[in-house]
């Protein structure tokens, strides 16, 4: 890998150059790692009520359960671009998880939005992937300060 992408992946929010960039992904980070905590919960709270005895579904619903709420500790200690980025992408793939087993099926599970906690969880899931996403986006482009004092030189 390049530096400069080790660099990109590993960027933290005080290195943005804009004060309300870094106030922004700061609470934008917070407010994931909460959403991913509750979308976790909400998997293990099902997969405790039964969800663990459905072959694939019940492990892949105690792998989301764990993993979301390991980003979620991850992302408020550390608060770096590469776990704001996972935190989105594993709440936008857990909501997707959801409406494909809704409309088409899942490794042969066929889910219904009229169960616990399925609306309630899209709405958890596709907030967060949003919030993460846009503190992505902002991370990504917002300049640096060392890229400010460069440019303020030149």
């Amino acid at each position: 890998m390049s530096r400069r992408l080790v660099r990109l992946v590993v960027k933290a929010p005080a290195t943005l150059a804009w004060p309300a960039a870094r106030w922004a992904v700061n609470i934008a980070a917070m407010a994931g790692a909460a959403l991913l905590v509750w979308s976790g919960v909400i998997h293990l709270e099902l997969w405790g009520d039964g969800y663990r005895d459905i072959s694939v579904i019940g492990p892949l619903f105690l792998a989301q359960g764990v993993g979301s709420i390991v980003i979620a500790a991850a992302l408020a200690v550390f608060r770096r671009l590469v776990l704001i980025a996972t935190g989105a992408v594993t709440l936008a793939g857990t909501a997707a998880g959801l409406l494909l087993s809704v409309y088409v099926g899942l490794f042969g599970y066929q889910e219904s939005l009229a169960v616990p906690y399925a609306k309630s969880s899209l709405v958890i899931e596709f907030t967060g992937a949003a919030v993460l996403g846009a503190a992505t986006l902002l991370m990504m482009l917002a300049p640096t300060r060392n890229h400010a004092r460069a440019s303020s030189r030149g």
